[in-house]
């Protein structure tokens, strides 16, 4: 099968184009043929080992654990282990491939009770594209996570700095469920779609820093760690919350994917895609990434639908 790889640390043009063998499934698992996966922050971060200590989880010089990035995918069940339960042939599926990556590519062997480190898998609303379904899991499940930790109650105050990314597209779209007032922060490109995703106010992070204002907040939700608790101090309620999508949040669980996928089919929340590459363009998309300039998300297709 064809499957993107790196052996060793750098730039976008580490990821190799390459054949692989076909996995098997073992008796509690389910082999998916790929549709679409993304590429996230998350990507390129462990494909150039920043911060330090993806070295700490990948090896030290080179990368020896993960060689095959993706973490999250959208694809149909092609085969199934003989205690799988809760899958058959033909499904169609989204799923957050944990910290097991390995969604750069054809196929891929995932366990039917997962956990967010082996990876968590649903069957795809229906009303998605593989390439839409792929972009929900990573950003989804992070913004929701937040959100759980962050208690949020109607007509509370709510910024999100990064309203326009991965996360923050599904912050806002969450916090606007709970009834909150969100103010989302975005440059001046993205501020007409984080308004049409529901927030109240935006604010163009390039002409205005958000805590000068004299506006407070109860919850300030950093969704692409590019602020902190001290800058946003100023602009903090007094008993007010400063949460990052870098900080600890509760573990996402089957349930809470379930809970997406539900909003999703009645059309709740939506997911943002900014672009769709083929797999062959995997660098090109990995360089897209990287500048941080990306609405939403990023999806590769891998096969066609």
């Amino acid at each position: 099968m064809k499957a993107v790889v790196y052996h060793q640390y750098g730039s976008p043009n580490v990821l190799q184009l390459t054949e692989i063998p076909k996995p098997t499934p073992k008796d509690h698992e389910i082999l998916i043929k790929i549709y679409a996966t993304t590429v996230t922050s998350g990507d390129w971060r462990m494909r150039k080992a920043d911060p330090f200590l993806a070295r700490i989880f990948n090896g030290l010089l080179k990368p020896k654990k993960i060689n095959i990035l993706g973490m999250e995918l959208a694809g149909v069940v092609e085969e199934i282990g003989k205690e799988i339960i809760s899958f058959k042939i033909g499904d169609e599926v989204f799923a957050l491939a944990g910290f097991s990556f390995g969604s750069y590519a054809e196929y891929k062997c995932m366990p039917e009770a997962g956990n967010v480190a082996q990876g968590l898998i649903l069957q795809k609303p229906k009303n998605l594209t593989f390439e839409q379904a792929a972009a929900v899991p990573g950003g989804g499940l992070t913004a929701l996570s937040i959100l759980k930790k962050a208690k949020i109650q109607e007509k509370q105050k709510v910024l999100i700095y990064g309203a326009s990314g991965a996360i923050g597209t599904y912050a806002v779209q969450l916090a606007k469920i709970q009834r909150a007032h969100i103010t989302g922060v975005c440059s001046t490109k993205n501020l007409d779609l984080v308004q049409s995703l529901g927030a109240d106010q935006v604010i163009d992070y390039t002409k205005e820093d958000f805590t000068s204002g004299g506006e407070t907040y109860d919850v300030i939700i950093d969704a692409v760690a590019k602020t902190s608790p001290r800058q946003s101090k100023k602009a903090l309620k007094k008993q007010g919350i400063f949460l990052s999508a870098h900080g600890p949040t509760p573990d996402p669980t089957l349930e809470d994917l379930f809970y997406l996928a539900k909003l999703l089919e009645i059309e709740k929340i939506k997911p943002v895609i900014d672009r769709i590459y083929p797999l062959e363009k995997i660098v090109e998309a990995h360089s897209y990434v990287e500048k941080w300039h990306k609405r939403g998300n990023v999806a590769i297709t891998i096969h066609e639908s």
